[in-house]
């Protein structure tokens, strides 16, 4: 032992010591920004962002909610927190990367970046929807651009929905009515037209969004901010740091149901109008046809229009777009946008026709709606 420090002792073997510890804490500092590495990588796939999470109260953005978000609250302080940062670093990262800044975006766009509501693949997806005159037309209206950013296909489901449901429909009341389709030709036009503006908003409530709405203020009532706390659709997958309990997602369920109600026992009332009034002039014209049509029962069939809307339409939307297409279709074929329009076209164009056979099933069963020649109500999906 000796020795061998007498034979290390006329060298300076320690003094190269701070300079090799100097180098590797050089390299160490280098290696840091890595992280950002990740981050980008995270920015230019969007989809995993949103198929990884489980949804639901638990996802792995962990600590529960964003307590800014007004969705989803709930969960450790510390938790949202770094979500909101990395969301917020996220974001800046792809604005940086775009030559953007905060002030080219729309204000509620840039407030939830600063909050730290949204991140880096929902800034990339806006930039994206961006480039398209027409979509950056419908982004100036908040329900558009809150769904096209959590699904840049929504727009063309409107019109999938919208433009299959003219040839479902029809081909339901045929199939229905068979010898009496064209004796009560003047019901199924004011059918399928009712049906159509229905259509759109059975596409457009229970579609998944990113809000951008801002915190209700202190004094709003306990329903109120339960309410506003709910997803819009109630499987759809929480964005990170943001996360929605089981009662959250119930109540989803329930105010579409609501506001579907509404819009099912409004246009009901009106298509209901306009076809006793085809049927009145069609009697004025040709007398032989009084006794062959009666009028259509307007408020039972627009509260039984209603109630169908709330409950089989409400479900089956909400499970085909939270469920079969954000959940399942999109993580799978979200680079393939061509054969994932082409599934969603036909899936669409399946339930269309499922829902308008169920509701003339359904017109039937409640009694607004005899078979063969007397009263038929409007269809829906």
């Amino acid at each position: 032992m000796s020795a061998a420090t007498s034979l290390f002792t006329p060298f300076p073997p320690f003094s190269p010591l701070p300079k090799t510890t100097s180098k590797f804490s050089t390299t160490f500092r280098l290696r840091l920004p890595s992280p950002i590495t990740t981050i980008r990588h995270r920015k230019h796939s969007p989809f995993p962002t949103f198929s990884t999470l489980p949804g639901g109260g638990n996802n792995s953005a962990g600590g529960g909610g964003n307590n800014d978000n007004g969705k989803g609250k709930g969960g450790s302080g510390g938790g949202d927190e770094n979500a909101g940062d990395e969301n917020r670093k996220e974001a800046m990262i792809v604005l940086a990367e775009a030559g953007r800044s905060m002030e080219t975006l729309p204000t509620d766009l840039a407030d939830a970046i600063q909050a730290g509501k949204v991140p880096g693949s929902v800034i990339d997806r806006f930039l994206g929807l961006e480039k398209s005159d027409l979509m950056r037309w419908l982004m100036q209206f908040d329900g558009f651009k809150e769904r096209l950013l959590a699904d840049d296909l929504f727009f063309a489901k409107v019109f999938i929905e919208c433009g299959v449901g003219i040839f479902t429909k029809t081909a339901a009341e045929y199939e229905r009515r068979r010898e009496n389709f064209f004796k009560e030709l003047e019901i199924v036009f004011a059918d399928v037209v009712m049906a159509i503006i229905a259509d759109f908003m059975l596409v457009y409530l229970p579609a998944p969004t990113v809000s951008l709405q801002p915190s209700l203020a202190a004094s709003a009532g306990v329903i109120s901010k339960f309410f506003h706390g709910c997803p819009d659709n109630a499987f759809q997958v929480a964005l990170h740091g943001t996360s929605y309990s089981l009662l959250q997602r119930l109540g989803a369920v329930m105010r579409n149901g609501a506001k579907l109600f509404a819009v099912g026992t409004t246009s009901s009332l009106v298509g209901t109008a306009a076809t006793n009034a085809l049927i009145n002039a069609k009697k004025a014209v040709d007398k032989s046809s009084v006794d062959e049509i009666g009028n259509v029962p307007i408020l039972s069939t627009s509260v039984a229009y209603g109630v169908y809307m709330a409950i089989s339409s409400n479900l089956r939307y909400q499970v085909l777009a939270g469920v079969i297409e954000q959940r399942v279709l999109e993580p799978l074929l979200h680079q393939h946008k061509f054969l994932l329009s082409t599934i969603c076209f036909a899936i669409r164009t399946g339930n269309t026709y499922l829902g308008s056979l169920l509701w003339v099933d359904y017109a039937r069963l409640v009694g607004i709606q005899k078979p063969q020649e007397e009263e038929n109500p409007v269809l829906v999906s």
